[in-house]
């Protein structure tokens, strides 16, 4: 279990790292927008080319920080279900749910979106708006973005299974299990050369 803990550490700071940068796009997108505005006010001048990049750019910051959002917990929950429930039958459905439909589901869009992309591609697919981008560079997006999300799914299913073993402490409220990850992985790292260590969760 420690090496997929560390697998799955891996993959958190992966994802972390890449919503975090994402995220600085929304800047991006109300700078464009906001100059976009005031050249067309001032000089009667714009370009279909600065109305899709807002859209390219929303585009980037939802599918790209769609993984981020699943680690740290901040998905959407029907919590005034899911707090009725024990843990055990919290761990179950977290369990099921991510097994038999969030991974086979982002499985299957990774490859139809793929084949969508490749024919895009092919015809070198352009916006049909006079002065528009090319469309297949932010069609190639949709497969990776969801091999982001195929790969936390993979690091909450490692979370999820190392909580019901008793091997990691469950993290309470929003924040994912990142943290908890890192200190299970250093327990488990200063307790090498012994036995196990049960590692302590984030106090909060």
């Amino acid at each position: 279990m420690k090496g997929l803990l560390a697998l799955s550490r891996l993959i958190d700071r992966i994802t972390r790292m890449i919503g975090r940068s994402a995220a600085w796009l929304i800047v991006a997108a109300a700078v464009i927008s906001a100059g976009n505005a005031v050249v067309r006010k001032a000089f009667d001048w714009s370009a279909n080319s600065l109305l899709e990049i807002q859209w390219w750019l929303f585009a980037m910051v939802f599918l790209l920080a769609a993984p981020w959002t699943l680690a740290v917990n901040e998905h959407i929950r029907i919590d005034v279900v899911n707090s009725r429930l024990s843990d055990f039958k919290r761990n179950v459905i977290e369990l099921v749910g991510h097994a038999l439909f969030l991974l086979p589901v982002a499985a299957m869009v990774i490859y139809t979106s793929w084949l969508f992309f490749i024919s895009s591609y092919a015809q070198n697919e352009q916006s049909p708006n006079a002065g528009g981008l090319p469309l297949w560079p932010i069609k190639a997006l949709i497969p990776i973005a969801f091999a982001l999300l195929f790969a936390q799914g993979v690091s909450e299913l490692i979370k999820r299974v190392a909580i019901m073993r008793g091997e990691l402490d469950e993290r309470t409220g929003h924040g994912g299990y990142h943290e908890a990850v890192v200190a299970a992985g250093a327990d488990l790292t200063h307790d090498a050369g012994g036995g196990t260590s049960k590692p302590e969760g984030d106090a909060r």
